[in-house]
């Protein structure tokens, strides 16, 4: 796939990495439209190719009380807002075969989170929608066996495909990355994303709740982009200590500019 066919991405001619960014979840507009508006002002100014992204609704949560979204309808809403006020492409995750045909229809990528990427019926749904489809790589399957789960959209019709590294399962509360995956996903003919957020994430927490290691998102981010990844996905907020969802793996939104200009550098160098 070729990353300009993703609808309304500008400056993919710049030569840059594109970065996939928003909140973990969709939690009001005012915040959405904050951080949609704050991320494309720096990626307009340096040349960045810019996708939107929010959960519109958590499905994998460690507890039951935990927070899962803030109503579908009112969610896909707000992400198809941001899309048409700002001029940028959006992005969330699907978890069921039905929801497919509903974000599509709002959205212009469907992820499918890391824990489904083995789920036949989902991926076949998503690639039938005629969207991009961004694939996570499951936390226990190889670089190499993401083959099969991009094979399955492509058969299904649809060669709109990005491969996303997340980590690996590393004990029972921690991932690694493996940056040799980078290149063996690129071989398999998809654009590779690294996301430098889940990929520090520290799950199955006795508490319930997933931690991470935020500080160690911009180490992430310019490892990635010195390995050759297409694109970065960083989750940000304004206020990540009040986020109602992985608040403890999201960049705060002060933080971006920087990070995003010493990284444009780095890929600079690279190339």
């Amino acid at each position: 796939m070729q990353i300009a066919e993703i609808p309304k991405l500008k400056h993919t001619d710049s030569g840059q990495f594109f970065l996939i960014a928003g909140p973990c979840a969709i939690e009001g507009e005012d915040m959405a439209f904050e951080i949609a508006e704050r991320v494309h002002r720096i990626c307009e100014e340096l040349n960045i190719p810019y996708i939107f992204k929010g959960s519109y609704r958590k499905a994998n949560r460690s507890r039951i009380d935990s927070f899962t979204g803030i109503g579908d309808e009112k969610a896909l809403g707000i992400l198809q807002a941001v899309g048409e006020r700002f001029g940028i492409p959006t992005t969330t995750d699907i978890h069921t075969e039905a929801e497919a045909a509903m974000a599509a229809e709002h959205v212009d990528i469907l992820q499918i989170p890391a824990f489904l990427c083995r789920q036949t019926s989902l991926l076949v749904a998503a690639a039938k929608t005629g969207k991009v489809v961004n694939i996570k790589k499951g936390q226990f399957l190889s670089p190499a066996a993401m083959q099969f789960a991009m094979d399955k959209v492509v058969e299904s019709g649809n060669d709109n495909v990005l491969l996303t590294e997340r980590g690996t399962t590393f004990g029972y509360q921690d991932l690694v990355v493996d940056f040799r995956g980078i290149p063996t996903m690129q071989a398999l003919g998809a654009k590779v994303v690294l996301d430098c957020t889940h990929s520090l994430q520290q799950p199955n927490q006795a508490s319930g709740v997933t931690g991470g290691r935020p500080a160690l998102i911009g180490t992430m981010a310019r490892a990635g982009i010195a390995a050759g990844a297409d694109g970065l996905f960083i989750e940000t907020h304004p206020r990540p200590a009040e986020a109602k969802s992985d608040g403890a793996n999201m960049l705060p939104l002060d933080e971006l500019e920087p990070l995003l200009r010493r990284l444009v550098r780095i890929r600079e160098a690279v190339q």
